[in-house]
């Protein structure tokens, strides 16, 4: 079942927990407790692939939450983070606010700092968060091939880049993933990015599965978000482009049905399963919803609902998106 990192000797599972909600920053009623619960859930179903980052929390919630559950238990898993990205108290004073920050001297305190939030010598794969555009992508790549060669780090990632940046990337270091966005609705790495991965043994992360919980299909047509929830200001949330997914989560509903599966289920397996995806990252902040997307792994589809399927992804098209890799 698992897959390949790239070239390295690693393998990781086809479902990964994404520990983004586990920090509480945009997740709502989020515990410590639930985390550390969250984590060993994932384990207990079989993920061996764990994603956090520098930034998830602004005391590293993440990482703390990470440390606690992995003790005794880090050998089981491929961890994974991320640096260039910091939170930083703005000129007003006010709430400290997340800073992309490629510096090589930044990217290198980032990386000791997260490794002792996690207590442990080494993480098994480091992406950059994101480009930093006031800083040459060479020079961030050149301090995250550093760190590799010093040990910090097994192996070297990118996230957030448009493909020419990743070429960029990789000629400057070793790299051996990518993680961008993707699913049913988003698909705008399917064109390019995907079949170079493909062609040049780079993993392929994947985020956003389940669009933010919308492809969950939990949500009916009148539901309220919380006014503190962050995803009000996403398009896909809003509008029109609500009342068309809502007509396309009806069409996966019956699907699901039929294939006595949920529909986050259903999502992450067609995510998991298209040509050149290495590994799916699935946010969750309880283990029921871990388990949940965790026995997409198993899931098996019948060449009939498959088509069901790829015949609402046509209907519907690409939905809107804040903002798009190709």
């Amino acid at each position: 079942m698992k897959r390949p990192l790239g070239k390295t000797e690693l393998e990781v599972t086809p479902v990964a927990l994404g520990c983004w909600p586990l920090a509480g920053v945009t997740t709502l009623e989020a515990t410590h407790a639930d985390g550390v619960a969250t984590v060993l859930a994932a384990i207990d179903s079989g993920i061996n692939h764990l994603d956090t980052a520098y930034v998830y929390g602004p005391n590293g919630e993440s990482d703390r939450i990470l440390a606690e559950a992995l003790a005794g238990r880090r050998d089981e898993v491929v961890l994974a983070s991320k640096v260039g990205v910091h939170y930083a108290t703005t000129d007003s004073g006010g709430e400290p606010e997340m800073v992309t920050c490629g510096h090589p001297e930044q990217l290198r305190q980032e990386c000791e700092e997260l490794l002792q939030r996690l207590n442990t010598d080494r993480v098994d794969l480091l992406y950059l968060h994101s480009p930093d555009p006031e800083v040459p992508l060479a020079d961030s790549a050149g301090a995250l091939a550093e760190l590799m060669s010093e040990g910090k780090t097994r192996s070297v990632g990118v996230s957030n880049t448009q493909l020419e940046q990743t070429k960029e990337f990789a000629a400057a270091c070793p790299l051996s993933a990518v993680q961008l966005p993707y699913n049913m609705l988003q698909r705008d790495i399917e064109e390019r990015t995907l079949p170079w991965c493909q062609e040049q043994g780079v993993a392929a992360m994947v985020y956003w599965p389940l669009m933010k919980g919308l492809l969950a299909g939990k949500l009916g047509r009148d539901a309220t978000l919380d006014e503190r929830d962050s995803r009000r200001k996403y398009p896909m949330y809003q509008g029109d482009e609500w009342r068309r997914n809502q007509d396309f989560l009806d069409a996966l509903r019956a699907v699901a049905e039929a294939a006595d599966v949920t529909v986050a289920q259903l999502a992450v397996h067609w995510t998991l399963s298209q040509p050149g995806v290495t590994s799916v990252l699935c946010g969750a902040k309880r283990p029921e919803q871990i388990r949940e997307t965790a026995a997409a792994m198993r899931l098996a589809l019948s060449a009939d609902l498959a088509e069901r399927v790829a015949g609402a992804i046509r209907n519907r098209g690409e939905a809107a998106s804040k903002r798009t890799f190709t």
